[in-house]
């Protein structure tokens, strides 16, 4: 019987994809019914090399052999995943599987992971996308329903597999080309660099120039005891007007002026007010988990 074979990222997204489809048995490492072969990656279990004899044998940490340049990258397994891979291609390989989906991570990543795994194991079977944002059985139904098709996917492929050769090709010549340079005057003075550690470090290089030059400034807040039927309750005056304009350390609650809080403090000592308290019934359903896009935004609110 024609079988499908289902490429998850991890073993635990293959635990909950068959848990979803239903009357798997479980076998070493995958999953089996009369209609699908689930088993998973365990991250990258290939990696980038340059083919043989694109680097010197010596000297690579000179300037004058710099840039490194080859024309293509060869995959090789992963030593301590070897084994997961050679399973994947015994799957790939069965003559009763016809077809194979996808299901790694929905990103960029998970698109180069199947990519590489499947350019290494090699054969021209058919491929479609499973497309998760969330792993609820309601969303991995609706995926299944969904699939994408491999020419739909193509330009995410591409972009990841750019994205991975240009991280190995600024990570080598500029390490290299750092360390060299700051080795000039003798010894041997290694300079990591890289598309993504670079900067990130310079962000928090600059932070923490930024709290070395912190300079402490004054604020004042306006705070009431508030005497009302039943009891009592304590206030915080903050700028019903208030929006930012650039100054990062600015609050609505905040006030720069002495005196302006002394004001704020004269006009309120004592007096009396009117508050209106009004109630609606509403029903607010409690929010689903992160999803990955939605950890991310949430992450750069933040």
């Amino acid at each position: 019987m024609a079988k499908t074979l289902i490429i998850a990222e991890k073993p635990s997204v293959a635990r909950d994809l068959a848990r979803v489809l239903g009357r798997f048995k479980h076998e070493k490492d995958f999953y089996e019914n009369d209609r699908y072969v689930i088993s998973s990656a365990v991250g990258h279990v290939v990696e980038m090399v340059p083919p043989e004899g694109a680097e010197v044998k010596r000297g690579k940490w000179k300037l004058e052999n710099l840039p490194v340049l080859p024309n293509h990258f060869d995959l090789v397994p992963k030593e301590k995943t070897k084994a997961r891979l050679y399973l994947l291609k015994r799957l790939a390989e069965r003559p009763d599987i016809i077809e194979i989906i996808n299901a790694c991570d929905a990103g960029r990543e998970g698109e180069l992971i199947f990519r590489n795994t499947m350019r290494w194991i090699g054969g021209k079977k058919p491929t479609r996308r499973l497309w998760l944002q969330s792993m609820t059985a309601d969303s991995i139904r609706a995926g299944f329903e969904h699939l994408r098709s491999e020419q739909e996917m193509r330009p995410l492929a591409d972009a990841a597999r750019s994205r991975a050769e240009s991280d190995w090709l600024v990570g080598i010549n500029a390490t290299r080309a750092l360390t060299s340079f700051n080795s000039r005057s003798g010894g041997f003075q290694m300079t990591a660099a890289g598309r993504v550690q670079t900067p990130t470090l310079a962000i928090l290089a600059g932070r923490e120039e930024k709290i070395r030059g912190f300079k402490p400034r004054p604020y004042f807040e306006v705070h009431a005891e508030f005497e009302v039927e039943t009891g009592s309750y304590s206030g915080r005056w903050f700028d019903e007007n208030f929006k930012k304009n650039g100054e990062e350390d600015a609050r609505a609650e905040r006030i720069w002026d002495r005196e302006k809080a002394a004001e704020i403090e004269r006009k309120c000592g004592g007096k009396t007010g009117i508050i209106t308290e009004e109630k609606k019934p509403a029903t607010q359903v409690s929010p689903l988990l992160y999803d990955l896009t939605t950890l991310q935004r949430e992450a750069n609110n933040r």
